[in-house]
């Protein structure tokens, strides 16, 4: 059985730490939901197991051994995983909220509360790098013509400079000069 939860709320750095990127999948894994839920990993997925109807697919889905192997390689606190007889469950935001629903204890519902939190600031910081990408990669373009244009300006004042001269002038005085009679 997991350590008791210290506190209520918990650390927002804790729940980051837990989400992964698993098949394109922002998800956090049974193991870790069930130490922040407080009960046993068995216990958490007996209680997916009897709601199996609950949890599609874009909810929850078993890691292969691949991914397990990977996740094992990745993160350190997983080498019990390494020689684990069933693979890990992952679960996505949708269904990190269904769960609240299959545990009805107090602390299950604080804790999601906090992970629903953790998981819409994390979407905003996405959002807000891909805009910061958006904007980087149009300045990009740019300056990208904007260097074709000056190289273009270069190559024009380099023909100009080296024409030959062929106009001649007559040497003579400079300035105004009244007709002559």
């Amino acid at each position: 059985m997991p350590k008791k939860l210290k506190s209520s709320i918990l650390p927002e750095e804790l729940i980051q730490n837990k989400i992964f990127l698993i098949r394109g999948k922002k998800v956090m894994l049974d193991r870790d939901l069930a130490e922040l839920y407080n009960l046993s990993t068995k216990r958490l997925n007996e209680q997916v197991k009897r709601n199996k109807s609950r949890f599609p697919v874009d909810f929850m889905f078993q890691l292969n051994p691949q991914e397990q192997r990977e996740l094992v390689a990745k993160c350190d606190r997983f080498r019990t995983l390494k020689h684990a007889t069933s693979n890990a469950f992952a679960f996505s935001e949708n269904g990190v909220a269904m769960l609240s629903s299959v545990l009805n204890s107090e602390i299950a519902i604080q804790v999601n509360i906090q992970i629903m939190r953790t998981f819409v600031k994390l979407k905003k910081m996405m959002a807000s790098e891909q805009e910061i990408h958006r904007r980087l990669t149009r300045h990009d373009i740019q300056l990208l013509r904007q260097g074709k244009e000056i190289l273009n300006l270069a190559d024009k004042v380099r023909f100009i400079l080296n024409l030959p001269v062929t106009l001649k002038r007559k040497p003579g005085k400079i300035g105004f000069h009244p007709p002559e009679k």
